[in-house]
């Protein structure tokens, strides 16, 4: 389920489950801690998801934080919505391969943990198992992505320090 932020006329943005306002900032955050956001415009309830993420991404950009590079940019704008479908499809192309990869590496590390001895033997595949449905199968790969997003933000905290 996505987390409601509501974005107010005023540019606020509102957060619904902890009941306060919140930051483009903290958005970012909760986005990197895994959090899958739904923004919503208050009074029309007009879907306002895209718009606000490509704020946060162009804020980073003000700030230096990030770097796209003009060259990009300009084609992105000159080619419209043809260029822009194709990037958005490359995008998604390319971070499913590295979700599956890293499901892989995550499959592999354990099996090769579980035969040094480290630790429990691996489960089988749900897929695997013939007492399994289709919800309990849904849920284990929740959690394994889950445990995925917090492996990389922990590497990616560890990266930040010894930067």
């Amino acid at each position: 389920m996505a987390y409601v932020i509501k974005r107010y006329s005023n540019r606020k943005l509102y957060d619904v489950q902890e009941s306060r306002y919140v930051t483009l900032e903290e958005l970012e955050e909760l986005i990197h801690a895994g959090k899958e956001l739904s923004v919503v415009d208050a009074t029309s309830g007009e879907d306002m998801t895209s718009v606000t993420l490509a704020h946060i991404l162009l804020e980073k950009e003000r700030t230096h934080r990030a770097s796209l590079p003009a060259a990009f940019l300009h084609q992105l704008i000159h080619h419209g919505a043809a260029w822009q479908d194709f990037v958005q499809q490359s995008m998604q192309a390319s971070l499913e391969g590295i979700v599956s990869s890293q499901r892989e590496v995550d499959r592999v590390f354990r099996d090769w943990a579980a035969r040094a001895g480290w630790a429990p033997e691996a489960h089988p595949p749900a897929a695997a198992s013939s007492g399994t449905d289709g919800a309990a199968m849904h849920e284990d790969l929740k959690a394994e992505v889950e445990q995925l997003r917090q492996r990389v933000k922990a590497l990616e905290e560890r990266l930040g320090r010894g930067a």
